[in-house]
């Protein structure tokens, strides 16, 4: 980690705040629970315990790894339906198969990111590859659920395919920090992920040391999550590290800083940066549907074991 990067950032375009920018402070630190998902491959729960007025439009993200598999080992998750959301899968090491019932799917790797928009229903399914199942490997990715605002909850599914070659590289202004941006827009620079609610995602590797101060939207909300390695957000140096997600209040710029020693196994720290505007609208979230009234959970319910969400593919 990380697959996408470059030997010398100071050849990229640098990101900068303004100086008469308001600092977001830092409102919560929380420490990600580990769990078990689909046929059993370890996940980070990284917004466990965050109050969901702080997430929105975010509901749930996973750290699935960072596992160094033995041959046979590696898991991924049987065939299930989805209603009412995205899911936007990256994939820093190993592969990772999708397949769904709309006709979308791939193979991603190495920074490689699927985005699904679930919209009215499917089901799918994520596999490593058999030749991993086979030789066993690293693995380490993120899924998160970005969810949709009412008028859009029932169009109809769509798939996007970003390679992690399409992502924009950025630096910050002294090039300590490597910016890949996956979604949304920096400093007027645009990330290949297309939202139907307005969010920013991207993955930044400081070195150690480095400190990055970034504009962000005052109308966005704003979480950081440690991949890996240790470090600080904020301007009163709020300590964070791996497995561990930071809440920011309200303003028009983030800092985060690299501590000057890192883990032995990550030499930069690694963080995830997710900014969205709310859909402040009601949240009801069930399994794998997220929908706005318990009516329409009950619907989607049905509407699955009836055989509406469609069905697995023949070739599966």
């Amino acid at each position: 980690m990380p697959a996408v990067t470059v030997e010398n950032p100071l050849t990229l375009p640098r990101v900068t705040a303004p100086v008469d920018a308001r600092q977001r402070p830092v409102l919560h630190v929380a420490t990600a629970p580990s769990g078990f998902e689909g046929e059993g491959f370890p996940v980070r729960r990284a917004f466990a315990g965050i109050n969901y007025k702080y997430l929105d439009p975010f509901i749930m993200m996973d750290q699935m790894g960072e596992v160094e598999y033995a041959p046979g080992e590696p898991k991924g998750t049987p065939w299930h339906p989805h209603r009412g959301f995205e899911t936007v899968t990256y994939i820093m090491d190993g592969t990772f198969v999708h397949q769904d019932s709309h006709g979308g799917g791939g193979v991603i790797s190495d920074g490689d990111t699927q985005w699904m928009t679930a919209g009215s229903g499917l089901l799918h399914i994520e596999t490593p590859p058999e030749s991993l199942v086979m030789s066993g490997g690293l693995f380490h990715g993120l899924q998160l659920w970005v969810n949709l605002p009412k008028r859009d909850k029932m169009i109809s599914p769509k798939y996007q395919d970003i390679r992690g070659g399409s992502v924009r590289l950025l630096a910050s202004e002294d090039g300590g920090a490597l910016l890949r941006l996956i979604a949304g827009d920096i400093d007027g620079h645009e990330g290949p992920g297309a939202t139907h609610t307005p969010i920013t995602m991207m993955h930044v590797s400081l070195n150690p040391g480095a400190e990055l101060t970034l504009p962000w939207r005052a109308d966005f909300n704003a979480l950081a999550y440690a991949l890996a390695g240790r470090g600080t957000a904020g301007t009163d140096k709020r300590p964070f590290r791996t497995g561990q997600s930071v809440v920011f209040g309200n303003g028009d710029s983030i800092t985060l800083r690299a501590d000057d020693t890192q883990e032995s196994r990550s030499p930069n720290f690694e963080v995830v940066l997710l900014g969205g505007q709310p859909i402040r609208e009601p949240m009801m979230h069930y399994g794998p549907f997220v929908m706005n009234t318990h009516a329409e959970l009950a619907q989607a319910f049905e509407d699955f074991q009836a055989g509406r969400l469609g069905v697995v593919p023949a070739d599966a």
